[in-house]
């Protein structure tokens, strides 16, 4: 079983920047791939970015790429989602969730076992 919490969100301008990070409990959450998605009103959620277990691999959707960077800390049971020149796109509510196996990373949701309850980041233009 793995709990997940987020935190970090909030308001911020175009061109600013957010981190939002993810709490994992559980001794195995370092054995999970990571990933981020977000939900815009009226959009379906959607595919951010992902880590593998080891924190090598990485991947992130096309219009994110170059902006926004996932890392983890393993000994802190923790990942984060460093948001740079944030645009008013960007506003969503933004979920991490984590999956098994660990060494994988898919853009589909049903693949991940795990979810946070969410935080908002809204980006004012």
């Amino acid at each position: 079983q793995v709990q997940l919490v987020e935190s970090g969100g909030g308001l911020a301008q175009a061109g600013g920047s957010l981190r939002l990070s993810c709490a994992g409990s559980g001794q195995t959450f370092r054995n999970y791939a990571m990933g981020w998605f977000r939900r815009a009103p009226g959009k379906e959620r959607e595919f951010v970015g992902g880590i593998t277990w080891d924190g090598i691999l990485t991947d992130y959707v096309d219009s994110v790429k170059g902006r926004f960077t996932i890392s983890r800390d393993t000994a802190k049971n923790m990942v984060y989602l460093q948001m740079n020149s944030l645009k008013f796109e960007d506003t969503a509510v933004y979920y991490c969730a984590a999956k098994t196996p660990g060494w994988t990373i898919t853009k589909t949701s049903h693949d991940y076992q795990y979810w946070g309850q969410g935080t908002q980041v809204t980006v004012s233009s």
